[in-house]
């Protein structure tokens, strides 16, 4: 009698077993291109004269479903305007005033402030910006930035409607 009640939980178990196997599998060959095509990401980088950089990618599942990609915003946003108002000059809390606090203020190099900028798009849409800002005796000396967009470009792709 014992052993017949072992040999019927072992074939129940063993079907269970495969199924559950089989099931993770699939989900997690999800995340893997399991039929070995090439992937299906397609990319364009288009660069800007000095500093901004758009690129758009674009994923699908199995190269048929699209995956939702939500807007990811990293870094401080800075515009045209704003580094217009910054002057050689300046003291810190006029910078910081103007410009925000920055991102990267580290102890070695304690007369550069970095204000980085990353915005990806749930389409793929991808715009950085870099601005450094240099201090010498607790004034501006000099500062980079490159093109930077307009604020009412920024807005734009944030209230643009989504597709």
């Amino acid at each position: 009698m014992k052993l017949s009640r072992y040999a019927s939980s072992v074939g129940i178990t063993r079907p269970l077993a495969a199924t559950v196997t089989a099931l993770s599998l699939l989900v997690g060959g999800c995340a893997l291109n399991p039929f070995g095509a090439k992937s299906p990401i397609a990319s364009e980088a288009t660069p800007s004269a000095d500093g901004v950089v758009q690129t758009v990618q674009k994923k699908k599942l199995f190269g048929v479903i699209p995956v939702y990609r939500p807007d990811v915003q990293q870094g401080n946003f800075v515009s045209k305007e704003m580094v217009s108002q910054l002057k050689v000059g300046m003291t810190p809390e006029q910078v910081r005033f103007v410009l925000g606090t920055p991102l990267v203020s580290d102890i070695f190099h304690g007369e550069r402030w970095d204000y980085p900028f990353r915005m990806r798009n749930g389409d793929g849409q991808i715009t950085t910006s870099h601005v450094s800002v240099f201090f010498k005796e607790g004034r501006v000396e000099r500062y980079e930035g490159g093109d930077l967009p307009e604020e009412k470009d920024y807005l734009k792709r944030l209230a643009a409607p989504k597709k």
